[in-house]
């Protein structure tokens, strides 16, 4: 699969979750990250094989409006801008190296969760399959489209029985270009393309149903996941700004996700992380806890990074970097 894939999670692994977002097959996995999104463009080096963990790391924040995510429009408004901050924060990575992964908004990838009595194997036919499911979901042509899907490990008890469940993805081709050829006119090669917390979600612990809501300005995805499974997706917009959205906001986009998840799973939430609320996770963790009636916490206390990342490193979970670090887990 190529590039201009969007996310991609295959099935062939198991737990945990993480390993979900392998592309299909045996993917690439280039050790240099780069995220481009409305806030900033972020970048990172990952330490050699079998080491995981950040070799190097860099932020530098965009002005409003110089990334304008959208599944529809063209959305670099202006363009030299983030080539600007790019080319700071591949300096401060030593980002020499050609093979790189593109993450870019969740706004631009569509996710579906699909069931079908019966799929094909090869993508030859599945993806025009997809293509012609989601004509009537997606705001754009999808011929113009890049698709990506997975097998599913697991649907909810209420599925009848043999149903295939598909995680899909689909993109304007036209506007991954856009993030593709920054790269591209610095010599680089983009070899795996993601959306923001798809790539995040390998920092998620599956074992039991767990939630996670992540705020990229105002942008709110809310994601469950149980038993290696997707179970719920959703990306929506609040009013406001990070620094205005009250808890209350965030309640009316969460909760509609975990009551469809208690009535087509039939159990409860367990968990709850954060990411994305920087100082203000705390203001937000008590109104949402007494709600959702389980434990929330910051995704950086995720069982999924126990041992795994340490001091400076476990920090820059929560501050911008929580694609890189998931993309580094999942390797």
């Amino acid at each position: 699969m190529t590039s201009r894939a969007t996310a991609s999670p295959a099935s062939r692994s198991g737990n945990p979750l993480g390993r979900l977002l392998r592309w299909l097959g045996d993917p690439p996995h280039p050790q240099l990250v780069c995220e481009i999104g409305a806030e900033g463009v972020a970048a990172a080096r990952l330490a050699p094989r079998g080491r995981r963990a950040l070799e190097s790391h860099a932020f530098e924040p965009l002005p409003v409006g110089a990334v304008a995510p959208s599944p529809v429009e063209l959305n670099l408004g202006d363009a030299g801008a983030v080539g600007t901050a790019l080319d700071r924060v591949l300096a401060r990575v030593n980002g020499h190296g050609s093979d790189f992964v593109l993450i870019i908004p969740d706004e631009v990838v569509r996710v579906f969760l699909l069931q079908f009595e019966a799929f094909p194997k090869g993508a030859a036919e599945a993806e025009p399959l997809l293509r012609f499911r989601l004509r009537k979901s997606v705001p754009f042509e999808t011929e113009d489209s890049s698709v990506s899907y997975s097998i599913q490990p697991a649907g909810p008890p209420s599925a009848p029985a043999g149903a295939v469940h598909v995680l899909a993805a689909i993109a304007r081709r036209k506007i991954i270009r856009q993030y593709e050829e920054l790269l591209e006119a610095r010599q680089k090669r983009v070899g795996v393309v993601l959306s923001s917390t798809l790539a995040a979600l390998p920092l998620v612990d599956d074992s039991r149903a767990t939630l996670l809501a992540r705020l990229t300005g105002n942008t709110l995805t809310t994601v469950i996941v149980r038993s290696g499974a997707l179970a719920v997706y959703r990306c929506t917009q609040l009013h406001g700004s990070k620094e205005t959205i009250v808890a209350k906001s965030l309640l009316d986009e969460i909760y509609p996700a975990v009551a469809y998840f208690q009535d087509t799973w039939g159990e409860a939430v367990s968990e709850a992380r954060m990411a994305g609320f920087g100082t203000r996770s705390e203001e937000f963790r008590e109104p949402l806890e007494s709600e959702l009636h389980c434990r929330i916490s910051p995704v950086v206390a995720s069982a999924a990074l126990e041992g795994r990342l340490v001091g400076e490193e476990r920090a820059q979970v929560d501050r911008a970097m929580e694609a890189a670090v998931g993309w580094m887990l999942q390797g």
